[in-house]
C-alpha cells in the first residue's frame, strides 16, 4: 500500500499549483497538481503534509484541514491512497521546486489546466465545502474509467463533437453540466392512438428530489449515455430502469437527432445542458398501472393528448421541461405515418 499526501494551499481566490515538468519518469508528467509526496517511516498524515510542503515550497503551514481520502488507480497502480488537504495560512517565502514549477492559479481557471480528469471531481467537493469524503478514481492511461464517491458510483460521460461523435475525452456527469460540455442522451417517446383521431403521449413527472427540473413533466423516458455505450442500448436501458418496460431494438422507431444548449440555475448552482440527443418512438401497448417506476427519478406518469400537451407547452400552463422543437418532431412523425396509412 502506498500512502501520500496532497495539499492545495489557498491564497485569496487562488490555489498554489505545481506543474510537474522537471522529472522524466513521473506519472504526473506535465500535469498540474497540488503539493505532497510519500509518507516516510513513522510519519502521520499531518507529519508528511508539513514536511513535504516545506521541502517543495519553503512554506510552513500554520492552518490546514484534512478533507478526504482519494484512492488513485492507473495502469497497474492499485493501492495508491492520497490524504487530501487544503491549507489557508502559512509562513515563509516561496522557493523554487525541484519537482516542477510552482504557480498561484485562480480557482476559476483551474479547469483550463492539464489535470487528471478526476481532480475536477474533488475540486468541486472542496468548493462546496463537502464533509470528509472517500473518492476512488480509476484510469486507463489518461482516461477516467471509474469514479466512486462515498461508495456510490458516479456517472462518466463521453464528451462529443458537433455530430455526436465521442472525442476520446470523458467527464463526470455533474461537471458536464457545470461546464456545459456537449454530451449524448437518448429520448424515448411512448404514444398510443386515442378516440379523438389523434394520439396520446405518456409523460413522466420528474421526482421532486431531482437536481434539475424537479416536479416537471418530461419525456416518457430519457437518460444520459454512459461513456463507451451506444444510443439504442441506452434507450432500452432507460425504459427498463425508469418504467420497467422490457423492449428490443426493433421496438424503437428512430425519429432523428436533436441538439440543445441551454443555461439554467437550480439550487443556486449553474446548470448548462448541452445535449446531442437521439430521439425514438415506442408504440407498443403500455398499461401505466402495470409500470414499475424508478422512484428516485419519477414521481408519476400520465397519458395526455398530444395537442393538449402542445398547447400547455406553448401557453406555459403545463409545468414541463420539454423542448418544443423535439415535441413538434414527434407530432410531425405521427402526421407522416397517418398520411402514409391513409393511402392504403
Amino acid at each position: 500500500m502506498t500512502l501520500t499526501t496532497l495539499c492545495y494551499i489557498e491564497k485569496e481566490d487562488s490555489y498554489l499549483m505545481l506543474h510537474r515538468v522537471k522529472k522524466e519518469k513521473d506519472i504526473n508528467k506535465d500535469k498540474w497538481i497540488g503539493i505532497g509526496g510519500h509518507f516516510e517511516s513513522g510519519e502521520s498524515p499531518d507529519d508528511c503534509l508539513l514536511r513535504e510542503t516545506y521541502e517543495e515550497t519553503g512554506l510552513t503551514l500554520t492552518s490546514f484541514r484534512f478533507r478526504g481520502i482519494v484512492t488513485f488507480q492507473c495502469d497497474g497502480i492499485t493501492d495508491y491512497h492520497m490524504c487530501l488537504y487544503t491549507a489557508d495560512a502559512f509562513t515563509g517565502t516561496l522557493k523554487e521546486c525541484s519537482e516542477g514549477t510552482l504557480e498561484w492559479v485562480k480557482k476559476d481557471a483551474i479547469a483550463d489546466l492539464e489535470l487528471w480528469e478526476g481532480d475536477l471531481v474533488f475540486f468541486e467537493l472542496l468548493k462546496e465545502n463537502a464533509p470528509f469524503f472517500c473518492l476512488k478514481l480509476k484510469y486507463e492511461g489518461n482516461v477516467l474509467k471509474e469514479a466512486v464517491l462515498n461508495a456510490t458510483p458516479m456517472e462518466i460521460l463521453d464528451l462529443v463533437d458537433g455530430e455526436g461523435n465521442p472525442t476520446g475525452k470523458v467527464r463526470e456527469r455533474s461537471l458536464v453540466h457545470r461546464y456545459g460540455n456537449r454530451h449524448r442522451t437518448a429520448h424515448v417517446w411512448i404514444t398510443r392512438p386515442n378516440a379523438a383521431g389523434s394520439f396520446d403521449v405518456l409523460l413522466q413527472k420528474r421526482a421532486g428530489t431531482k437536481e434539475s427540473y424537479p416536479g416537471c413533466h418530461d419525456i416518457s423516458s430519457a437518460g444520459h449515455i454512459p461513456a463507451g455505450c451506444g444510443y439504442v442500448e441506452s434507450a432500452l436501458r432507460e425504459l427498463e430502469e425508469e418504467l420497467g418496460i422490457t423492449a428490443t431494438p426493433e421496438d424503437l422507431r428512430f425519429l432523428g437527432f436533436r441538439q440543445v444548449n441551454v443555461r439554467m440555475e437550480f439550487g443556486g448552482k449553474p446548470f448548462r445542458d448541452n445535449e446531442y440527443s437521439a430521439v425514438y418512438l415506442y408504440e407498443k401497448p403500455v398499461d401505466i398501472s402495470a409500470l414499475t417506476l424508478q422512484e428516485s427519478e419519477i414521481e408519476s406518469v400520465l397519458w395526455m393528448d398530444y395537442h393538449t400537451c402542445l398547447n400547455g407547452i406553448l401557453e406555459g400552463t403545463l409545468k414541463n421541461c420539454i423542448f418544443l422543437e423535439e415535441f413538434e418532431l414527434l407530432g410531425h412523425a405521427y402526421a407522416t405515418t397517418t398520411a402514409a396509412s391513409s393511402q392504403f
